[in-house]
């Protein structure tokens, strides 16, 4: 009798358990409905306004940053990524029939772009920054698929995969992972703010992904906020080598002494009185942010200096302190910083003008982090190229002429001097990243549009 009720029992919890199954097969397979569906939009329906429209997104939205690599055909693919899980690479979106993504459709381009599902409800890797994308209005998406289709000439160049092994390379849990990370809802003006506050937030939201490299991540590799109603949002993190700064107000290791036009300076000439861009900024400056309209960039700095810092995390504001004379020539790392970077970066610390920039105050002088002190003095920095001109002065690699301890010992003594109090840093770390990273190349992705 009981082993009859418990059958019976099995049998009912067996109908809500396999009814569960059949809407979790659904959610992880189905594809997302495009707002872009209808009305019907095809190939022949876009004309060269909707071209150049595109063309400027995709600068936006730097596309090129992750689907070029040197010398090769823009938006072919081919550059390895790696991820905590192994390497992919990223993919060809020139209009290739076979390769690439000439047989798309226009909600299918949405879908991928927006959603992170390829048709037949492939699942992209969320390297893919479709949780920022997925902000972009429609009419940006319309045009970003009238530039890729028609303004980008089709490349025959087959996907390599990737190496992240079985069963880790399963993509259907992906689609959970969206249901509780990504916000699938396109920006939404908030009434409160003005304008230019709502285009900046937009672009940094949205097409600009800034979130990506500079808010930090949880432990599904999450971006921890989306926006500014998260307390970590752009608030600085490490990735990939380097750690990008905050991006809030921070008096130290964010904007909190730049002002708007600076900022505007920065990302329109690549340099200011405070830093000039490395590291990963400069394939986005490179290729991206020098192209965005001056309005554009004027509603970036403003959304970005609405947003606060937090003093408790940042420490007392830095302040400059003179040194009382030109440092000890016998005292560790003070050698080493006289004869192979004073030169450049002044005794002071101060640099030259906006040509060299200071190491007095700098970010990567004041950060907890210090992954990025340690990667350009190994690496040396990737060329900028301003209006086509590229840069005359270019940071050298030091990894053949410098040990790690001696890196350590010129770090700690740049962290710790003209008023900079950071952790000291040690021969071990100098190693590990020496092990992981290369340096930096001279021949950067430039994309050449039409």
């Amino acid at each position: 009798m009981n082993n009859s009720r418990f059958a019976r029992t099995a049998g009912w919890l067996a109908v809500p358990c396999l009814i569960a199954a059949g809407l979790l097969a659904w959610y992880v397979t189905r594809e997302p409905v495009s707002p872009l569906e209808k009305p019907p939009f095809s190939v022949a329906d876009i004309d060269p306004g909707l071209i150049t429209r595109g063309e400027y997104v995709a600068r936006l939205s730097d596309c090129v940053a992750c689907h070029s690599v040197p010398d090769g055909a823009p938006f072919a693919g081919g550059l390895e990524m790696a991820t905590p899980l192994g390497v992919i690479h990223a993919t060809n979106i020139t209009p290739d029939a076979d390769t690439g993504i000439g047989r798309y459709s226009l909600a299918d381009f949405d879908r991928a772009v927006r959603h992170g599902v390829a048709p037949g409800g492939r699942r992209l890797y969320p390297a893919m920054p479709y949780p920022s994308y997925a902000k972009l209005s429609d009419d940006d998406v319309r045009a970003l698929y009238g530039f890729f289709m028609k303004g980008v000439a089709p490349v025959k160049q087959a996907n390599q995969q990737s190496s992240i092994p079985w069963p880790l390379n399963l993509r259907w849990p992906i689609a959970m992972w969206n249901g509780v990370f990504v916000d699938a809802e396109p920006y939404a003006s908030k009434p409160s703010q003005d304008a230019q506050w709502n285009r900046g937030a937009y672009l940094v939201q949205g097409a600009g992904h800034c979130g990506s490299c500079h808010t930090p991540r949880g432990l599904a590799f999450n971006e921890k906020a989306l926006d500014e109603s998260g307390q970590p949002y752009l608030a600085g993190a490490l990735l990939d080598g380097w750690y990008a700064p905050s991006l809030r107000d921070d008096h130290n290791t964010g904007l909190g002494r730049w002002n708007e036009a600076e900022i505007v300076q920065f990302l329109k000439t690549g340099r200011n009185r405070h830093a000039v861009v490395y590291g990963s900024m400069t394939e986005a400056f490179n290729n991206s942010t020098q192209f965005m309209s001056d309005e554009d960039l004027s509603a970036i700095a403003h959304y970005l200096k609405s947003l606060p810092g937090d003093p408790q995390r940042d420490g007392p504001p830095w302040q400059y302190q003179q040194a009382s004379a030109a440092p000890s020539l016998d005292s560790p790392g003070a050698h080493t910083y006289v004869t192979r970077c004073a030169s450049c970066h002044g005794v002071d610390g101060k640099g030259q003008a906006e040509w060299m920039p200071p190491l007095a105050g700098a970010t990567s002088a004041l950060a907890k982090e210090q992954a990025s002190a340690i990667n350009i003095t190994l690496n040396g920095s990737q060329r900028v190229v301003a209006a086509g001109v590229p840069d005359a002065y270019r940071m050298p690699a030091f990894r053949e002429q410098l040990s790690d301890q001696q890196i350590a010992e010129v770090l700690t003594f740049m962290r710790s001097t003209w008023g900079n109090q950071a952790s000291a840093v040690d021969a071990a770390s100098v190693g590990k990243l020496r092990e992981h990273t290369d340096p930096a190349s001279s021949s950067p992705i430039i994309l050449q549009m039409r």
